[in-house]
């Protein structure tokens, strides 16, 4: 039976989903050697924060086929390792949004009023209320580092409170920023500007300390930095020395570059002037619920054979995106496992065209489906969405890209493959129908109209009387019927490609007889 195991504390709404597919078993707080042991038998690992799964773990799971992250980050997995593997990392990239960007509110509400500072005094028998002299939101200056889902929020509520903001984000464009109503700047100008800063971004290798003297010294004395997004990309004795020295005017931090906060860190030593939380920003039970749902509900739809909707190592696509290119990744996996088939050497590139309205689409999942069904061939079940790309390029494999919104021969458009092997060129060209009807429409530039089948039997021929009398005969003799069966061609009496859709497989041997029928100059059975 297939068995998922959960190793951090999630909502039990999750676990209820996980259980309609498979045996769920909840073990919590395991050391890295415990979960080396335990991982052993499972198809599927769910955690949060918590568990580290590295490379050495997923090595140790042959049967692992996905990897869940309740939550956004998947700073504690080990995607390069599961890529590699072909084992898919999930996560929940809205689930905690609200959730993340309330609390980075709440912090700069607590920070500008000194809200713990007083809430302490007052607990303590004092009544400081010229002591807490506080600041207003209004008018000031808000700059937001990270435009993504959560940064957007925090902009959208921190325009309602009547800020201004302005934003610095790389991957956003202007009419993206037009439309959120911000002002785009560079890093060093945004620091220089705001009086209260949010920081919005993952952890990377460009990101790690991000923050640290040189932007910390651009910073208004009255500026306020609040950090709510990943630990590290704050350098945490810089921004210490800053709140020292009066640098800035305070701090309010959740995340931490090692967690939980050591004991020696610089952060604890600060009074006054900064708030810390432990790591709070998608701790509401909306949200505990929300990511639970979201990566259990994937984790089930892979055991069924489903596509996920929040992979962080594959090209993602929409749930109504991924709806509408369904057939076209079928077709295009159909047609990859197919011509891999005919081409019969070393592949040595494949050209994926996107024709027609199809050109309109996301390219890279076409491409990705095109590669699994190419080298499905070789690599069977080891081959999967998550390491084509991969696999492909560890092969030498050359991949090219083409769009040609220009050829209409299809509505809805059509996708044609090129293979460049050892043995020669191969082209074919697919269409989605009616219906989802997935049709092979030419053969190396031959039209034809045939569905792709379990058992086919290309040939490359002379258009002449009798040959495909004599084939059916060498087929019927060998007791292998034939269900249906289409010849293209260019010219009367010239080169011709007949496609046969059989019961059953072709025997090896039998191509041999197949070629030595008189004008039959190639023959390869495919079988998908």
């Amino acid at each position: 039976m297939t068995k998922v195991l959960v190793s951090d504390p999630i909502d039990q709404a999750g676990i209820d989903i996980l259980s309609q597919v498979a045996h769920v078993d909840v073990r919590t707080g395991l050391s890295e050697e415990e979960l080396l042991g335990a991982i052993t038998d499972y198809d599927a690992l769910m955690v949060r924060s918590g568990t580290r799964v590295t490379a050495a773990v997923i090595d140790a799971a042959p049967h692992l086929k996905i990897i869940g992250r309740a939550g956004v980050g998947v700073d504690n997995v080990d995607v390069t390792a599961a890529t590699r593997r072909g084992v898919l990392v999930v996560n929940s990239p809205e689930g905690n949004t609200i959730a993340a960007a309330e609390h980075a509110l709440a912090m700069m509400l607590a920070l500008t009023r000194n809200i713990p500072q007083a809430h302490a005094s007052t607990m303590a028998g004092r009544w400081d209320r010229k002591r807490y002299l506080g600041n207003e939101l209004y008018k000031k200056n808000l700059g937001v580092v990270g435009l993504g889902k959560i940064g957007a929020h925090v902009a959208r509520i921190a325009q309602a409170l009547g800020m201004v903001v302005l934003a610095h984000d790389p991957f956003i464009s202007n009419a993206r920023a037009q439309k959120l109503q911000v002002r785009l700047v560079e890093l060093d100008a945004l620091f220089e500007e705001a009086d209260y800063i949010t920081l919005h971004i993952p952890r990377t290798n460009e990101t790690v300390n991000l923050v640290g003297d040189r932007l910390l010294q651009r910073m208004k004395p009255t500026a306020r930095l609040i950090n709510c997004a990943r630990g590290g990309v704050v350098d945490e004795t810089a921004l210490a020395d800053a709140l020292c020295n009066n640098t800035i005017a305070g701090a309010a931090i959740d995340v931490y570059a090692s967690e939980p906060l050591p004991a020696g860190s610089p952060l604890r030593s600060i009074r006054g002037n900064l708030i810390l939380t432990p790591h709070l920003g998608a701790s509401t039970a909306e949200a505990q619920a929300s990511v639970a749902i979201d990566v259990a509900e994937q984790i089930r739809d892979v055991l069924l054979g489903l596509p996920a909707r929040s992979a962080v190592n594959i090209p993602g696509l929409s749930p109504d995106l991924m709806e509408k290119l369904r057939a076209h990744l079928s077709l295009a996996e159909h047609l990859g496992h197919c011509i891999s088939q005919l081409a019969g050497g070393n592949v040595q590139e494949l050209e994926v065209r996107m024709q027609g309205e199809l050109a309109a689409q996301p390219s890279q999942p076409l491409v990705t489906a095109s590669l699994k069904g190419l080298l499905s061939s070789a690599l069977g079940e080891r081959i999967n969405y998550v390491n084509a790309g991969l696999e492909a390029r560890s092969r030498g494999i050359k991949v090219l890209e083409v769009k040609d919104e220009a050829s209409r021969d299809y509505s809805g458009g059509s996708l044609q493959l090129i293979c460049r092997s050892s043995s020669g060129l191969h082209q074919l060209t697919g269409a989605v129908f009616a219906g989802d009807e997935l049709r092979i429409t030419s053969v190396d530039s031959f039209p034809i109209s045939v569905p792709p089948s379990n058992h086919m039997l290309f040939t490359r021929h002379r258009d002449m009387p009798g040959i495909i009398g004599r084939l059916g005969s060498l087929l019927g003799r060998h007791n292998v019927n034939i269900a249906s069966m289409q010849v293209g061609r260019r010219i009367m009496r010239g080169d011709a490609v007949m496609v046969l859709s059989v019961d059953d497989p072709i025997p090896e041997t039998l191509l041999d007889d197949i070629t030595s029928i008189e004008g039959i100059r190639e023959a390869h059975a495919v079988s998908l």
